[in-house]
């Protein structure tokens, strides 16, 4: 099945999850997220590389349209700032060598720390990573949100090269700031900074994150219906995430994405609802 566009959590297991996405506990959970989204967001490699092993079960346990994206290390990202990382960046491609076609993006969240004096080192980072893979870039230095030169400089870089500027909207989290212990920690973490939308390479990459309950956040989430449905006529191939503050309700607020852009364009490929899927039933000794 080629995907119109491809949808997931920020993980693929949530003790939450149980009576909805993960009901067969005898099936991998992997298995089971994989049966209903279209992709996932793997962040374990932002503090180690998985082994090989590992990676090879990820892969036997997703459907061939599944798609993984993880970020670079940190090492690379924040501790060298990108520079004289050179075998980091080698291992990366290595260990994830088994996923094959299945890798759908390479994520580089750099910190609030990078800033328009490293723009030299992103490019030259940029330029020298392998050719046929999808990356993207999340920039979190609040001069690459004022419309200035620093800004403008990072766009054309990443258009230029065709790399996808991460867009993580945080306004409905901020914009209900609950004082609950799972909220007051999301905002700690999450960065307050503005939205920019636009497509700078052919997989537009948005992060979204609601309040704890993730009905708060759907009118902030209303407008990019219409703006995904316009990238895909338009040939660009959407990943988009679902955040919320613990995110034992973020399958949930992924549906409901799913099903308005189905409403606007019935027949599109992305998400499978769990809603009415037959539990694997297990043999019995018997």
């Amino acid at each position: 099945m080629a995907s119109d566009y491809f949808i997931g959590l920020p993980q693929w297991k949530h003790p939450a999850w149980e009576a909805s996405i993960l009901p067969d506990s005898g099936q991998p959970e992997l298995s089971q997220y994989a049966a209903s989204f279209s992709s996932v967001e793997g962040n374990t490699t932002f503090y180690g590389l998985p082994a090989q092993e590992t990676v090879k079960r990820w892969r036997e346990q997703t459907p061939a349209h599944f798609r993984f994206c993880f970020k670079f290390p940190q090492s690379i990202s924040h501790q060298s700032g990108l520079m004289h990382c050179e075998e980091e960046v080698r291992k990366t491609f290595v260990q994830l060598a088994p996923l094959e076609q299945k890798l759908g993006m390479l994520c580089l969240q750099l910190p609030a720390r990078f800033g328009p004096e490293h723009l030299p080192q992103l490019g030259h980072f940029l330029q020298q990573l392998p050719a046929g893979f999808r990356y993207a870039v999340e920039v979190r230095h609040p001069a690459f949100f004022d419309g200035g030169d620093a800004e403008k400089q990072l766009n054309v870089l990443l258009h230029t090269l065709g790399i996808n500027r991460i867009m993580f909207d945080t306004r409905a989290l901020f914009a209900n700031p609950k004082t609950d212990a799972v909220t007051r920690e999301a905002l700690q973490q999450k960065p307050r900074l503005p939205l920019r939308v636009l497509a700078t390479g052919s997989a537009p990459m948005l992060r979204f994150i609601t309040p704890l309950h993730w009905q708060e956040g759907t009118d902030w989430l209303q407008p990019w219906i219409g703006k995904l449905l316009e990238w895909i006529e338009a040939g660009k191939t959407p990943f988009v995430f679902m955040h919320t503050p613990s995110n034992a309700e973020a399958p949930e607020l992924a549906r409901w994405l799913a099903q308005q852009l189905e409403q606007q364009k019935p027949g599109l490929k992305g998400f499978d609802d769990w809603a009415g899927r037959p539990r694997i039933q297990q043999p019995g000794l018997f």
